[in-house]
């Protein structure tokens, strides 16, 4: 089917305009899968949500959902209109949120470990320089830390993650790999581990928002198998019960200190890329000051504080 709205149908809503609603509709039906469920959850007859969503992609000019089968699917304009529409529905909903109205916080998302060591002095330092924005750290879980869904106004990527052309990005440092092991295990005895120390062990993979694949390993060396979680703390508590091992970087040493598990470094991994990204044009008038400032604190010396590795 073709994804370009006959132009009749173009001419006949020149004139509509794009209410709240439509995006509503749109969305629903994308997380509900069908019309019937969309329609019960949003409250609405089945032929009102329908008229709603032919409205939307009448003005859009583009066919967003594929209705020649069973179960709808998005097409290739669906599938690029979907984190734009999450994002304008969450911003309408945190501008109209009454328990944010005496302030327009700031909001910073993380899948895991934030920045690490530079957390603290970043948060610090903002409330210290801007104390009339509250800056909220967000813990997401999914490769772009909420940006797609419009949750946050600027979040920590790390590692290689497809973004939309309207997103810019800037990098602020490369974190070092270390391996995560039990503390009582024979790993944990070893100052510094290899790839190939690990190869033989079970793999801790976050596969939702991890940075650690077997493509890690050499051919030769890969891992026979892998435990899969989805959050963090799965991770952590695979390793702590000596299930698996895992291998992270420098800022979940920092940010998950646990005496069950010691973080060794890893001389054999490629480091990862740490960036800041955020929507164009920003949906916060304080993002780039959050990104300056978050570059002059990677880039300040740092303390040093005893750890576990």
């Amino acid at each position: 089917m073709a994804s370009e709205m006959p132009l009749s149908l173009r001419l006949c809503f020149a004139v509509m305009t794009v209410e709240l609603r439509h995006l509503r509709a749109f969305l629903a039906i994308t997380h509900e899968g069908t019309i019937t469920r969309a329609a019960s959850r949003l409250h609405v007859t089945q032929p009102a949500l329908s008229r709603t969503v032919s409205q939307l992609e009448a003005h859009l000019g583009v066919r967003l959902i594929d209705r020649s089968t069973h179960h709808l699917r998005l097409t290739a304009a669906g599938r690029a209109f979907q984190p734009r529409a999450a994002a304008a529905v969450a911003a309408v909903d945190q501008a109209l949120d009454p328990a944010r109205a005496g302030a327009w916080p700031l909001r910073l998302g993380h899948a895991w470990s934030a920045l690490g060591e530079h957390t603290p002095p970043l948060l610090r330092r903002w409330k210290q320089d801007h104390p009339q924005i509250p800056l909220q750290l967000l813990r997401v879980d999914d490769r772009t830390a909420g940006l797609d869904h419009g949750t946050v106004d600027v979040a920590v990527i790390r590692g290689e993650v497809n973004l939309p052309a309207e997103v810019e990005t800037a990098a602020l440092l490369a974190e070092p790999r270390v391996a995560a092991v039990a503390a009582d295990g024979p790993l944990a005895g070893k100052p510094r581990l290899s790839l190939h120390d690990l190869s033989a062990e079970l793999i801790a993979v976050n596969t939702v928002a991890g940075t650690t694949t077997l493509d890690l390993w050499p051919a030769e060396q890969t891992p026979f198998d892998t435990i899969e979680v989805a959050i963090t703390d799965d991770w952590i508590a695979a390793i702590t019960t000596g299930q698996a091992v895992g291998v992270t970087t420098t800022a979940t040493a920092a940010m998950y200190p646990n005496p069950a598990v010691v973080y060794r470094p890893l001389s054999d991994a490629p480091a990862v890329t740490v960036r800041l990204a955020w929507r164009l044009p920003p949906s916060h008038p304080s993002v780039l000051d959050l990104v300056a400032l978050a570059r002059q604190i990677v880039t300040a010396p740092q303390t040093k504080t005893g750890g576990n590795g």
